[in-house]
């Protein structure tokens, strides 16, 4: 994803997420079906179990976002940690959906909207407040999903294509940005 100059926080938030869904995806997509279902210890979660908090997440703080409070009467927390989608198919229908109820929400708002004033588990937040919170949210799990995607895979086939600059080619990176034949992002 190219590097774009904003100065609009809500278009630099959409591009944000945007960037981690996607590094997700590209995280995901090198995984073999039985990495995306493995635990690694007794006190770790598989990337399905990842991907289900997060898409239960995502519900709960975006559908109806700027009219109900984030943390919705019907979502079972703890259930988000038990029964993984069984198959990829299905873990990615998950995602997807996810990710859509936090576009739609996102997208309409303007820069006038970021001090509304909105609950999450009855707190006031500002717009721009609860959207920082979930970036960082977000960011953490994806950062897991890479972390467990690359150990796994290279693990299971001893192969990682690496999703951002790879080990000992800082100084070309930075020449191929500078020529622009890369972007930073």
């Amino acid at each position: 994803m190219a590097h774009q100059f904003t100065t609009s926080y809500v278009k630099d938030s959409i591009d944000l997420f945007r960037y981690y869904k996607k590094l997700g995806e590209r995280a995901m997509a090198q995984c073999s079906d039985g990495d995306l279902f493995a635990v690694i210890d007794a006190e770790s979660n598989s990337i399905a179990i990842i991907v289900k908090h997060m898409a239960g997440n995502m519900r709960s703080r975006w559908m109806d976002f700027l009219t109900t409070d984030g943390e919705k009467p019907d979502r079972n927390r703890d259930t988000e940690f038990e029964d993984a989608p069984k198959t990829r198919k299905a873990l990615m229908e998950l995602w997807e959906r996810g990710w859509k109820y936090l576009f739609d929400a996102l997208e309409p708002l303007t820069e006038a909207d970021l001090g509304r004033t909105i609950t999450i588990r009855t707190e006031p937040h500002s717009v721009m407040q609860a959207i920082n919170r979930q970036v960082a949210h977000y960011a953490h799990h994806v950062g897991q999903i890479v972390f467990l995607a690359k150990h796994l895979t290279a693990k299971t086939t001893g192969k990682w294509e690496s999703l951002s600059v790879p080990r000992g080619q800082s100084k070309q990176f930075a020449a191929d940005v500078a020529a622009g034949r890369k972007s930073q992002r």
